[in-house]
């Protein structure tokens, strides 16, 4: 139930109709007709610009078309007022009945309601985290991983068919250095003093990746060179860290359904086919670049290269894709994976990056253009850095990683839940500041505690109704008789709730997870006002004492609110609460 489309339906059908008496010329262009919350609340509850839109093309004033307009809309019994505003805007104003009629629906829907069929099953892939497997994620891996992992949700309760997956890095030179710090934390589990050089990974955590090859191998590789252990001891740790990291997003509440491996597309004649599948375009050529921006003729030094022709897919200048002693270039075998996806048959692409990806975007989705033809779209959000602060100070560097923060380190202090939803405080690529002390405290401007707490108020009524005796069950409250849900307060409960399935569109389409969080926010802050409401007001109160009926009818209301805010957090992947402690 989307009321915003169900308004619209009856503004297209009215425009239809004046049409159709000659009141209007036939076959205008409705897709711009839009039927949205005005800008401010006291205008109404909605508002449309079709007069606007259509006064061009019907060759008519926008205040002829909106008058004839508002007088069709004000028929229909939704439709307790529709006024033409400005130069031909219709504000309407809806029934008290319209609203009582989301209470039901909600409550007979369950966490059902605001589902959408928007993505009619449309393939879609996630990609997110893809940490390089050389230690435990850090704080930034935690934002890419909570928004990646809230969007893929969001976009399978908007319809899609979502795939959450990991690209593991494991094909380049960081898994041989990985490969270097193990043995070293191998050598000191058979006793021997090691020194940790620039270059490699001093943290703790290998220390018992050392001791776990020791009990594997022994000290069969003691004193031997690197070309008889670099293979084996590679495999062995990039295993050990991708066991870690598992282990890390679990703590998060985060699992994929694909790990994808870098080093699975080299010799294996993958990443030949992508780049033969982009020459068989065209796109390929041998070629010398212009110098960076910057660069001074004495430090630059031109040299052939085999380049893609990334430019005749919208990026700034072609990219190298092998180097000129014949090896790939890293930007190779992204290519070979992003075309392994095309191949998939995925209808669109996502990948979730980390701010220092932004000169990637454009080359990256040049290739995946190119790889489909153009059929595929790819999306690349980057999330912006996350600054950490406890007892007003930046928070210390963790002494088992060695540099970081990790994303262990900040579960451990405040919980996945609020981790979670604090992550999802801003928009992906603002800047984000982590204060541990301020997402704990018990406070309207906490919204993790705000958004909890409306929950646990509903749920606090559902108890003291079945101590006094009322039924609470959905299917009972759904059938309540609403006619008097009338208050201004009451009202704008339930006009929050109307926006729950036009807002889960808006962000699945925009690929904005944030906005459910604002949203969680938006109605806790109308529900606490009913309540608090209820301090100086009786009659606004959710158990009216000797009055069954009316007691049924406003916790439906409180019920409704309960049902949505946990589809919401359910997005987020927070578990909403039912007690606050």
């Amino acid at each position: 139930m989307n009321l915003f489309d169900d308004l619209r339906s009856l503004v297209i059908d009215s425009l239809a109709a004046m049409a159709a008496e000659g009141a209007l010329p036939e076959g205008l262009d409705t897709r711009n007709v839009a039927v949205e919350p005005p800008r401010d609340p006291a205008h109404g509850d909605m508002a449309t610009n079709a007069a606007m839109v259509l006064a061009k093309p019907a060759g008519m004033k926008p205040r002829d078309i909106a008058t004839d307009l508002a007088a069709r809309l004000s028929a229909d019994p939704r439709v307790a007022l529709a006024d033409v505003a400005g130069p031909g805007f219709i504000n309407l104003h809806l029934a008290p009945s319209v609203w009582q009629g989301v209470i039901a629906r909600v409550l007979s829907d369950g966490t059902g309601f605001g589902r959408s069929a928007m993505g009619q099953g449309e393939k879609v892939n996630v990609e997110y985290v893809s940490a390089n497997p050389t230690g435990p994620l850090h704080v930034g891996h935690t934002r890419g991983a909570v928004f990646g992992d809230a969007l893929a949700s969001l976009l399978d309760y908007a319809g899609y068919e979502v795939t959450r997956e990991y690209y593991i890095n494991d094909g380049g030179a960081q898994v041989d250095v990985l490969a270097r710090s193990v043995y070293l934390r191998y050598l000191e589990a058979h006793g021997q003093e090691v020194a940790f050089e620039d270059g490699t990974y001093p943290g703790d955590y290998l220390i018992e990746v050392g001791e776990a090859l020791k009990d594997k191998v022994g000290d069969a590789y003691v004193d031997q060179p690197e070309d008889v252990w670099l293979d084996d001891v590679r495999e062995f740790a990039t295993d050990r860290m991708m066991d870690l990291i598992r282990d890390d997003l679990a703590a998060l509440g985060v699992s994929m359904d694909r790990f994808f491996s870098e080093k699975s597309l080299y010799g294996t004649g993958r990443i030949e086919a992508a780049i033969d599948a982009l020459r068989g375009k065209g796109l390929i050529y041998v070629g010398v670049l212009e110098p960076p921006k910057g660069k001074t003729p004495e430090d630059w030094e031109p040299r052939e290269q085999t380049l893609f022709k990334s430019t005749e897919h919208g990026d700034d200048v072609d990219r190298p894709i092998m180097k000129s002693d014949g090896s790939w270039t890293y930007f190779a075998p992204d290519i070979a994976y992003h075309f392994d996806k095309v191949e998939r048959g995925y209808d669109q692409l996502i990948d979730v990056f980390g701010a220092d990806h932004g000169g990637y975007v454009k080359r990256m989705k040049a290739a995946v253009a190119a790889l489909s033809d153009g059929r595929v779209p790819l999306d690349i959000k980057l999330t912006q850095l996350v600054k950490l602060y406890k007892n007003g100070e930046p928070f210390k560097m963790s002494k088992r990683a060695g540099t970081f923060v990790t994303l262990r380190d900040v579960v451990d202090e405040v919980g996945a839940d609020v981790t979670r939803f604090v992550m999802l405080t801003r928009k992906n690529d603002a800047p984000l500041d982590f204060d541990f002390d301020k997402v704990l405290e018990q406070s309207k401007d906490n919204p993790v505690f705000y958004v909890q707490y409306a929950h646990a108020r509903v749920c606090s009524v559902l108890r003291k109704a079945r101590e006094a005796g009322i039924a609470v069950d959905d299917a009972t409250l759904a059938g309540a008789d609403l006619g008097d849900t009338t208050h201004e307060a009451e009202l704008a409960v339930a006009k929050k709730l109307a926006e729950w399935p036009r807002l889960v569109e808006i962000a699945a389409r925009s690929h904005e997870p944030h906005r459910i969080a604002f949203y969680l926010y938006d109605l806790a802050s109308e529900f606490h006002a009913l309540w608090n409401g209820g301090n100086d007001t009786p009659a606004l109160r959710f158990l009216q004492e000797g009055n069954a009926a009316t007691s049924t009818a406003k916790i439906a209301l409180a019920r409704a609110v309960a049902v949505v805010i946990s589809a919401g957090l359910g997005i987020l992947g927070v578990e909403p609460v039912e007690e606050m402690r």
